[in-house]
């Protein structure tokens, strides 16, 4: 038996280290692939359309006064016209409903949509659906400036493309005063810019970006409307609609510019509520399993399964080389009863790992350099996304996983605005 836990203690440690390693490589290849076959020598401003279709704008809000008229703003500065715009302000406490009033002197076409109590985004989101009139739906978070040419990258995917039920955007990060934010903008183009690539490569990607997306409403009428139970009701949708078959895709030139949290405790509480939301999703099409015709989402789950078993692998191991340090300090021979694990992080493993990252983040600036062209500023505080972010998100999912799975999904999900960090 103590044979087999050695192994097993050892064979945890060797994949804490083969598995980011062996993802971050595929998402390399995966990204050049995307690259490749669909951005490269494509048009640097807008596609040609051949038909303009209604766009209804929704914009969820809670408690936004300082950031929803950039939003507004970015939404009617917009080169496609053919647009409406809805205001969700979802029973905020704060002056957003005076903002809001006061846009509509300025833009006619704004109508506002205010609830009295907070019964979550996805109810929102709901209620301004049946209040829209475009076949195209974009929602757009409240601190969120969206790209002059956005919207049109959105429709030429709706126009050519009839099974496509929704496309997500390039979200970039424009709060760049902190390490924390530095080190999410190297994350959103080296790390969540790839995956989208690579999923979309594999066939089906694990979740539009809740920032900006664009929804075709009847693939929405068709997967039953935003599910009022999920915390992440962005991952929700995505997947309800993959289910039935709806096309998903990635978009790159759809950018809009973002804030992220600079606080350590904003952070973690995005981090934890996106782990949360990606094991109800897991826990509920859990079903995918049984149908061959779901076999195209396979990979996907299964790559989500994998990343939160490497959270608790990592930790383990974490905890493990602590242990071992303390027997060291106390004198006791440890390799008699744990094998030599080392750490997880500051060792030569470690150092390979921040080399991957650095070449990582160098493709990802190679093929996001030309939608940001600040991008290579940040590539030194890259080198701490293993060390900063690693921990993080391991803390984040393990801490946020027994939640997702003991969670009533009956109930409804209600919502805040999250630390929108510091405005430039």
């Amino acid at each position: 038996m103590n044979g087999l836990i050695y192994s097993f203690i050892s064979w945890l440690a060797e994949f804490v280290f083969y598995y980011p390693l062996i993802m971050s490589i595929l998402w390399m290849i995966g990204g050049i692939c995307f690259y490749l076959r669909w951005e490269k020598g494509r048009e640097e401003t807008a596609p040609k359309l051949d038909k303009y279709p209604l766009v209804s704008v929704l914009i969820p809000a809670h408690n936004e006064e300082r950031d929803i008229a950039d939003a507004v703003h970015s939404i009617f500065a917009n080169r496609y016209r053919q647009l409406e715009v809805i205001v969700i302000n979802d029973a905020s406490t704060d002056g957003t409903q005076e903002v809001l009033e006061g846009l509509t002197e300025e833009y006619p076409k704004l109508r506002i949509l205010k609830l009295e109590k907070n019964l979550g985004k996805a109810n929102g989101l709901n209620l301004a659906l049946a209040m829209s009139h475009g076949e195209i739906i974009l929602t757009l978070d409240a601190d969120s400036m969206l790209d002059e040419h956005a919207i049109e990258w959105a429709v030429w995917h709706f126009n050519n493309f009839p099974r496509v039920g929704a496309v997500t955007g390039n979200p970039r990060v424009r709060n760049r005063t902190s390490l924390l934010a530095k080190i999410q903008t190297a994350e959103y183009s080296s790390v969540i810019g790839l995956i989208k690539r690579t999923q979309r490569i594999l066939g089906k990607v694990m979740t539009v970006s809740g920032v900006v997306a664009a929804w075709r409403r009847t693939a929405i009428i068709n997967a039953g409307l935003w599910s009022n139970n999920a915390i992440t009701d962005d991952i929700e949708m995505t997947w309800k609609m993959e289910t039935k078959f709806w096309d998903v895709r990635y978009e790159p030139k759809m950018v809009c510019w973002m804030l992220v949290p600079e606080t350590l405790t904003g952070i973690w509480n995005q981090r934890k509520r996106w782990a949360q939301g990606g094991v109800e999703v897991m826990r509920t099409h859990a079903d995918v399993w049984r149908s061959w015709k779901e076999r195209r989402i396979w990979p996907v789950y299964a790559e989500y399964f994998l990343g939160m078993f490497w959270s608790y692998s990592f930790l383990f191991c974490t905890m493990l080389w602590s242990v071992m340090l303390l027997m060291e300090y106390m004198g006791v021979n440890y390799a008699v009863y744990l094998p030599d694990i080392g750490n997880p992080l500051i060792n030569w493993k470690g150092s390979v790992i921040s080399l991957v990252c650095l070449i990582q983040f160098a493709v990802s600036i190679f093929i996001d350099g030309h939608y940001d062209r600040t991008l290579m500023k940040n590539y030194f505080w890259v080198v701490w996304y293993p060390v900063v972010y690693w921990i993080f998100n391991a803390l984040a999912a393990v801490s946020a996983a027994p939640a997702g799975l003991r969670r009533d999904m009956s109930t409804m999900a209600v919502w805040a605005s999250p630390d929108r960090g510091i405005k430039p």
